[in-house]
């Protein structure tokens, strides 16, 4: 066991020690507030305090942890080998940064309840980001400086090698899909066909207008009913692949089947029998518990057993209301945790977390699993080439295996398809799946 000397123990630094010790470098850890108790220990140990108690494993600590509630914080950057990090620590410390504070303002999202401009809709914008705004939104630094600091355990105490190695830790990847329009033609109803027709007329789309009588006469397959392929592929290259259905009531930013076709609910149980499904809480969705509880409900009354698994529609949240909604309905894994305009890891790492509620101050139940890259960032809000966004995830992909975490892509069935606009992305996200198995052997 490693044991951490402090001269407090808060929620805080329990919260923020298991995720980087326990979590990422595999070590059951304890703490302490006993002198006597830390210098008797005969095991791996280094004191997190205002000074060093004596020529032990010593990080200077940054007063963050100790406080409570939310107050401005002056932060300078600084590098260490390398390595992004910030709240810098005096020479007596063996670390230049309290990566501790470091990590637990970034994976809190202690930013994100601070005053700051909201986009379009509502979200907090990668651009006003510490990590952006740094140039290190792409690098997953909580691990890094994890795995950092588990070399100078390695070197402080040699002959604990063999706790040292966390042999259970591998690079993993999770593919995702969001089922926002589940089909672009079929099931739409008289009155939306009628108004796409007028639409397709009105814009001389002839080749799209063909196509969709094409579909709606049952004379060809509707381009976004690629599940087949999508499952397909799920098992070829044997990738965890979730799928995660809106569900909402029709509007300006939910446009999909209604959920009470019953060819859009038998599509659902088919999914479900092959891969892991999710709701996708609609637009509206993310102040309002009700809603979210309707469309979770909904989905489960379609697959017959409990929906845990979630993802904000346009990756609106609120924090912490909607996360504490979450909570409160019992989802246990979240899946929002990414911009909308800029690939990365939003929370500064790569690896799944416990949503820490600053409101409460306590860690919730609710495990929050960070993406690093989704289609429509790439292609809408970056315009991106597919080859260009290839190289990106793949990028992306790098540095999680370089730190043995987790890799997380978002996807839609209009991408995979390949149709219109997203010509050259069904390639791009076959070739993905095929690079990530290798990745993961």
């Amino acid at each position: 066991m490693l044991l951490v000397y402090s001269h407090s123990i808060t929620p805080r630094l329990n919260y923020i020690f298991r995720h980087v010790l326990t979590r990422i470098l595999g070590l059951e850890v304890g703490f302490t507030s006993k002198v006597e108790e830390f210098i008797a220990h005969d095991g791996l140990k280094f004191s997190y305090t205002r000074q060093a108690l004596g020529n032990e494993l010593f990080v200077k600590n940054n007063e963050l942890l100790f406080n409570q509630g939310i107050d401005y914080l002056e932060i300078n950057m600084v590098q260490w080998d390398g390595a992004p990090c910030f709240f810098q620590t005096n020479p007596g410390s063996d670390v230049p940064c309290d990566i501790f504070a470091a990590s637990f303002y970034l994976i809190s999202r202690y930013e994100e309840y601070l005053p700051h401009l909201k986009d379009e809709h509502e979200r907090f914008p990668a651009s006003e980001s510490l990590s952006y705004q740094n140039k290190f939104l792409d690098r997953p630094v909580i691990d890094i400086w994890a795995l950092k600091f588990g070399e100078l355990l390695r070197k402080a105490f040699p002959k604990f090698e063999d706790e040292l190695k966390n042999e259970n830790r591998k690079f993993d990847f999770i593919s995702t899909i969001d089922i926002d329009m589940a089909f672009k033609f079929k099931h739409k109803g008289f009155t939306r066909n009628v108004g796409g027709i007028v639409k397709d007329l009105s814009q001389l789309n002839i080749g799209e207008l063909w196509m969709r009588f094409l579909v709606i006469f049952g004379l060809q397959k509707d381009p976004y009913d690629v599940y087949d392929t999508l499952v397909g592929l799920r098992k070829k290259h044997n990738i965890r692949t979730l799928f995660f259905f809106l569900l909402g009531e029709y509007g300006t930013y939910d446009k999909n089947i209604s959920p009470g076709n019953s060819n859009y609910r038998l599509q659902i149980k088919d999914i479900a029998d092959y891969c892991t499904v999710g709701i996708h809480p609609s637009y509206y969705s993310m102040q309002n518990e009700q809603k979210i509880k309707k469309e979770q409900s909904l989905l489960e009354s379609i697959v017959n057993f409990p929906i845990t698994k979630s993802r904000q529609h346009y990756l609106r949240v609120a924090l912490p209301e909607t996360y504490q909604h979450l909570v409160d309905l019992e989802i246990k894994q979240d899946y929002s945790m990414g911009y909308a305009s800029h690939f990365g890891f939003r929370a500064g790492t790569c690896t799944p977390f416990y949503f820490y509620d600053l409101d409460f101050e306590i860690q919730t139940p609710l495990k929050v699993f960070p993406f690093a890259a989704m289609d429509v960032t790439l292609k809408d809000y970056l315009n991106f080439t597919p080859k260009k966004a290839y190289n990106t995830i793949m990028h992306l992909a790098n540095e999680v295996r370089k730190v043995q975490g987790t890799m997380i892509t978002v996807f839609h069935n209009e991408s995979a398809s390949g149709n219109g606009d997203w010509r050259g992305w069904s390639k791009l996200y076959e070739s993905l799946l095929r690079e990530m198995s290798k990745l993961k052997q």
